[in-house]
């Protein structure tokens, strides 16, 4: 969500007649736009801003602002602890940055941070910006803005309001639109895209529905999203998947924890039995699917026992891949204020390494079993470290490493044959290309 609200920034200063700088050093605008999810960004955005300072004090008409989660959640703050900043601005008003950059121009640090979404921005403000594209064949695509839920760790209804939906028309409209431009792979992206639509029917959620009108739109040859939320894991969700023929096989379904007493504590709203139901349920019913989850280790009061149910869920579960983070405190959040229950940080230490040997285990023996096989992949680029190794990823979102002397084109479609598995990508090469890029390419073009 981030990544993509960084991409509709982007576009907005670019509609402005900017163009992307080779540096910060030499920008004229630079934007941090923050996440706050945990604590270590704050550390990240001030540091940057240090750095930032001596560059300023050389170049006065640079001009800085900080956006998204963490100015939402700091506000005036920010300029009280580096008064170099020229804007603040929030998550629900990230569509005014250029206007207040032109008057801070003229009236000195503006810190404008709306308290709630305006529910007719929020649902029209995708197809109003010219997102800048890091791969011209992908997009994200945003559906629906904010939370309903109340996880006792996260920030993120605080900083980014309750849940607003876009009207279903307009995302057929908008991926239509980026088929044209030469888009073949969307991902659709919410807090919790399950629960889409339901403040538009006030009755149930039409995910399910958008995933098979998206599925039907020529030139979209993959769709992804992300994140689902289990307790929403609906079997018209899952159906939708397996029987639409573009929605790849890949679900990340968080669990966060396999301890029932702390999945409580979260107020996540599932137990791991019910979890590892649902689960099931989506394997059963989708071929070949892979899937990732999110899991936070340390949460205050996790004992010993709890983690040990953490261990046999995620053995049990077998996941391709996962994201570990150690529980870091949010101010405001239930959590945050359970200080007398934080777990040691040697004891975290220790559980994060068991915890990365279980799911390694599993992430290797679910590539190697890939081993022999075709697998279909979308190349997105040679690798950094040599022009003979490309990169792409598979349809379950695997990353794959193929070494060729034959030349390649980004935003192609080949066929590779799997060499190696290894527990965080996959090796192979080339044995066709299926297709050519289909996006659209710009020449820059020198008249004299």
């Amino acid at each position: 969500m981030n990544e993509h609200d960084s991409e509709r920034l982007a576009g907005l200063l670019v509609n402005e007649g900017l163009a992307p700088a080779e540096s910060e050093a030499e920008a004229d605008v630079v934007i941090f736009n923050t996440c706050t999810i945990r604590e270590n960004a704050d550390l990240k955005l001030y540091s940057a801003l240090g750095h930032l300072k001596a560059v300023k004090a050389a170049r006065p008409t640079m001009q800085i602002a900080v956006g998204g989660c963490m100015a939402q959640h700091e506000r005036g703050r920010i300029i009280e602890r580096a008064d170099w900043v020229d804007v603040v601005f929030g998550t629900h008003n990230l569509h005014d940055a250029p206007s207040l950059l032109r008057r801070a121009r003229t009236e000195g640090p503006i810190v404008d941070v709306d308290d709630a979404p305006d529910p007719v921005v929020s649902r029209d403000m995708a197809p109003a910006l010219t997102a800048v594209r890091e791969l011209p064949w992908a997009a994200w695509m945003t559906i629906q803005t904010g939370c309903d839920n109340s996880c006792s760790y996260c920030i993120v209804p605080d900083v980014r309001g309750g849940e607003i939906s876009r009207p279903f028309a307009d995302l057929v409209t908008e991926a239509t639109a980026l088929a044209a431009a030469g888009v073949t792979e969307i991902t659709v992206l919410g807090q919790n895209v399950n629960s889409y639509g339901r403040d538009l029917t006030k009755r149930r959620p039409l995910f399910a529905d958008l995933l098979r009108a998206l599925g039907d739109v020529e030139g979209i040859e993959r769709i992804r999203f992300t994140s689902p939320h289990p307790k929403d894991l609906r079997p018209e969700t899952i159906a939708a998947i397996a029987e639409t023929a573009s929605v790849c096989p890949q679900l990340h379904l968080p669990l966060q924890s396999g301890s029932n007493r702390v999945l409580t504590a979260m107020r996540r709203g599932y137990s791991a039995e019910r979890y590892l139901e649902r689960l099931a349920s989506a394997r059963a019913a989708i071929t070949d699917l892979a899937v990732t989850t999110d899991l936070i280790v340390g949460y205050p009061g996790e004992t010993e026992e709890d983690f040990e149910a953490t261990l046999a869920v995620v053995a049990e579960a077998q996941y391709d891949s996962a994201f570990t983070f150690i529980f870091s405190p949010r101010d405001g959040t239930r959590a945050a204020r359970m200080v007398e229950d934080f777990v040691p940080e040697e004891v975290i230490k220790d559980r994060f390494e068991r915890l990365k040997n279980v799911l390694d285990r599993s992430a290797l023996r679910a590539h190697a079993s890939r081993e022999g096989r075709l697998e279909e992949v979308l190349l997105e680029g040679p690798s950094r470290r040599s022009d003979q190794r490309w990169s792409g990823r598979t349809r379950q979102g695997k990353l794959v490493h193929v070494d060729t002397d034959e030349q390649l084109r980004a935003g192609s479609l080949v066929e590779v044959y799997v060499d190696h598995g290894a527990p965080y990508h996959l090796m192979g090469h080339v044995t066709r290309v299926i297709r050519p890029p289909r996006h659209k390419v710009r020449i820059a073009l020198r008249v004299s």
